[in-house]
């Protein structure tokens, strides 16, 4: 029979309880659990199209002047715009909806701007352009009536 020595017994024994005291250390207890939480989504402004071109008086025969501009977005955020529509909302003189001088007077060409962009928040920002207006001269009707007129023009976001 083999005599072990002090040495190798206090050896074996430590490694004993490791192992054993190991085992106990990687125990753990399963268990199943539900929860729940929220979480809110912020919902968009209206942005609003500012025109930047300025559109000098328009009569017979003047070339047609191209529309343009940029976008007030109040939101916290970069707003997605896809198009800009443009439209003659009314003609004025002096003050009120002139007589004899209307929107047919007019020609608004690619009033649909394709944007298709990121508009970030802020006063001023982005652009868009490409719709064209013109007086639309009509050699056979005497169109007198808008001398001096205002056209109006109305934009819509998309």
């Amino acid at each position: 029979m083999r005599k072990f020595s002090r040495k190798f017994v206090v050896v074996a024994a430590s490694a004993t309880l490791l192992i054993i005291g190991g085992g106990v250390a990687f125990a753990f207890w399963t268990t199943g659990g539900t929860g729940a939480g929220t979480g809110d989504t912020g919902a968009s402004s209206d942005i609003t199209v500012g025109q930047v071109t300025v559109v000098t008086p328009m009569a017979p025969g003047t070339p047609a002047q191209t529309l343009s501009g940029t976008f007030d977005n109040a939101n916290p955020g970069s707003i997605y715009v896809t198009a800009v529509t443009a439209s003659i909302a009314s003609v004025f003189q002096d003050g009120v909806v002139a007589v004899g001088c209307d929107a047919t007077d007019y020609t608004l060409s690619d009033p649909i701007m394709s944007v298709g962009d990121e508009v970030p928040a802020g006063d001023g920002q982005g652009a868009w352009t490409g719709a064209t207006i013109e007086f639309a001269n009509d050699p056979a009707v005497n169109q007198d009536a808008c001398q001096g007129a205002t056209v109006n023009l109305a934009y819509s976001v998309s």
